[in-house]
C-alpha cells in the first residue's frame, strides 16, 4: 500500500467516523510510523484537526474519489480562479494515459503528435491542452486516431470530469475561469497545482539531480523520459513517484520557489527540514517576504 493509498484508505475511514484507526481491524495493517505520516499528511492538508478529527475541509475531501492531495487542490482551485481548469486536469489524472506511443516507424509520428500539444511548464498543462483539443475537436475518435490519443480514455476522462462537477456543485465550491488572456492564465493553474501537491515537490541540484523537498526524507530522484519539458527547471511539483532501475519523478509542471513561501508556509517550516541546496534558497525566499513585509508596514504607518 502506498503512502497515498494508506492516506485515501485513512480519510476514507475518518469520514465513516472511526476513531481508532491503530484498533482497526484492517487486512493489512500498515506500520506504526507508516500510519503516523499518512496523518501527518492530511493534517498538512487541512484534513485533519490538532485532535486528529475531520475538519470541514476534510469532509469535503472525503466525499471526492480522489487522492486527497487531488481533493484538496479542486477544493482550494476557486482561490485561484481557476477551478474549471483544475477539473479538466484532475479528470485527466483520473484515467490511464492518453497518448498512445506505438513501437516501430509511428513511434516518431506518435511524439510528433504529442508534441503539438506539450506546454512549457510541463505535463499537467499539456493534459490540459489536450482535454481542451479532444472537446474543440467535438470527442471525435478519427480525431484521436490521427493524433495518436487514447480515445476511451479521453471519453473516460469526460465523464470524470462531470462527476467531479456534481460534487463541486453539491459543496457550493465556485465554477470559474481566468482570463485566457491574461499573462497570470497558467500561473494560477501552476499555483493552484501547488496548492494541493507541496508536499510532492523537487529541487535541482547543482549536482544536476532532482532531490524531493519533504521533511527528513530527501530522496535523489530524475524527471521521466516521457516528460514534455525541454529544459530542467529549478523546481518541479509531480503526481507519481516511479520507483524501478532508478527513482523517477512523472507527471511533472515548473513552479517557482518563492510560491512555497506564498501557497504553503505551514508546510515549508524550514527548522524541520535538513540542511540543502533547496533549504537555503528558501530561506532566501523567506528573508525576502521578510522585507517585502516590513516596507509594507512602514508604508502603512507614514500614509
Amino acid at each position: 500500500m502506498t503512502m497515498t493509498n494508506l492516506a485515501n484508505t485513512v480519510l476514507t475511514l475518518k469520514g465513516l467516523s472511526v476513531k481508532n484507526l491503530v484498533r482497526f481491524d484492517l487486512i493489512d495493517s500498515p506500520a506504526p510510523d507508516t500510519l503516523a505520516r499518512a496523518l501527518d499528511d492530511l493534517y498538512h492538508l487541512g484534513a485533519l484537526d490538532d485532535d486528529c478529527n475531520l475538519t470541514k475541509t476534510g469532509e469535503m475531501m472525503s466525499e471526492f474519489p480522489l487522492d486527497p492531495q487531488m481533493a484538496k487542490m479542486l477544493i482550494v482551485s476557486p482561490q485561484f480562479n481557476c477551478s474549471n481548469e483544475i477539473l479538466s486536469i484532475s479528470a485527466m489524472l483520473s484515467v490511464p494515459n492518453c497518448f498512445i506511443r506505438p513501437r516501430g516507424e509511428a513511434q516518431k509520428a506518435a511524439d510528433e503528435a504529442k508534441s503539438s500539444f506539450a506546454h512549457i511548464d510541463g505535463d499537467h498543462l499539456t493534459l490540459l491542452n489536450l482535454f481542451h483539443a479532444f472537446l474543440q475537436n467535438n470527442q471525435d475518435p478519427n480525431w484521436c486516431c490521427t493524433k495518436f490519443i487514447n480515445y476511451r480514455a479521453m471519453k473516460s476522462a469526460v465523464s470524470v470530469r462531470e462527476q467531479l462537477v456534481r460534487i463541486m456543485l453539491r459543496f457550493q465550491i465556485k465554477l470559474c475561469s481566468p482570463d485566457f488572456n491574461s499573462r497570470d492564465y497558467y500561473v494560477n493553474i501552476r499555483k493552484a497545482l501547488l496548492a494541493g501537491y507541496f508536499m510532492q515537490v523537487a529541487h535541482l541540484e547543482r549536482t544536476g539531480h532532482y532531490l524531493t523537498f519533504r521533511d527528513k526524507d530527501d530522496q535523489v530522484v530524475h524527471l521521466h523520459p516521457s516528460n514534455c519539458l525541454d529544459h530542467k527547471p529549478e523546481w518541479v511539483v509531480y503526481n507519481e513517484y516511479v520507483f524501478t532501475s532508478r527513482n523517477f519523478i512523472r507527471t511533472v509542471t515548473h513552479i517557482r520557489g518563492e510560491w512555497l513561501v506564498d501557497v504553503a508556509p505551514h508546510y515549508y517550516k524550514l527548522a524541520n527540514f535538513p540542511s540543502s541546496e533547496a533549504k537555503r534558497v528558501l530561506e532566501r525566499h523567506y528573508k525576502k517576504r521578510k522585507l517585502s513585509e516590513e516596507r509594507s508596514c512602514k508604508l502603512y504607518s507614514n500614509s
